[in-house]
């Protein structure tokens, strides 16, 4: 019997607005001190060789804030289009702009302005004319319908409180036979209810 998914109680609007504000700061200082990983280092640690990270601007490595590795289950094929939930400064876009070519697209979605200017500007910086980044929300991706082959995400689903929204909004823009590449938390144990509800909790 399918167990009843219910949306943690917390006001949607304030949780994003604190998310927006903890990473623009990962944008704009990179090398503060942070609760979690970042950077060169972060990557490193999660599995990014040298291969991948090669003709990435140094702008977007810095501040990579991910916790996983989307591509240790696979890489792109070129000429794919590939959607990249939650891109923060766009280090996974433009190593899956590496991968598909200039026959192949892709598209980098994040809420915070800051990371969207930033991965936009690493782009151009490395003249990777087959990413762009936009402005969006998980639950409502800037995507037409069953465009993408491969949609990747790293570190962006566990800070959405309606997980079926998200992944019902993947499944619309992925193409028929297309594969989600996520790197994300996963707890083993359950999450009572109060602490669903603590926003301090969900950006700390």
């Amino acid at each position: 019997m399918a167990q009843e998914v219910t949306v943690p109680p917390v006001d949607i609007e304030t949780l994003r607005s604190e998310i927006q504000a903890e990473y623009q700061v990962v944008a704009d200082s990179p090398n503060k001190d942070f609760h979690f990983h970042t950077g060169r280092a972060l990557a490193a640690k999660v599995g990014y060789g040298d291969d991948l990270l090669e003709g990435i601007p140094e702008s977007s490595i810095e501040s990579f804030a991910g916790t996983g590795n989307p591509f240790s289950l696979g890489p792109m094929v070129a000429g794919e289009r590939v959607v990249d939930l939650g891109c923060g400064a766009g280090i996974d876009s433009l190593i899956a702009g590496k991968m598909v070519g200039p026959q192949g697209q892709v598209i980098g979605v994040d809420m915070t302005d800051a990371m969207v200017a930033k991965a936009s500007q690493s782009a151009r910086e490395g003249g990777f004319t087959n990413v762009e980044f936009k402005q969006g929300y998980a639950e409502s991706l800037p995507v037409g319908d069953g465009w993408a082959d491969v949609v990747i995400s790293n570190g962006a689903l566990n800070l959405v409180p309606d997980k079926v929204a998200v992944l019902t909004e993947l499944n619309r823009v992925l193409k028929p036979g297309g594969r989600l590449q996520i790197g994300d938390i996963v707890v083993h144990r359950s999450v009572p209810e109060e602490a669903k509800a603590d926003i301090d909790l969900w950006t700390g």
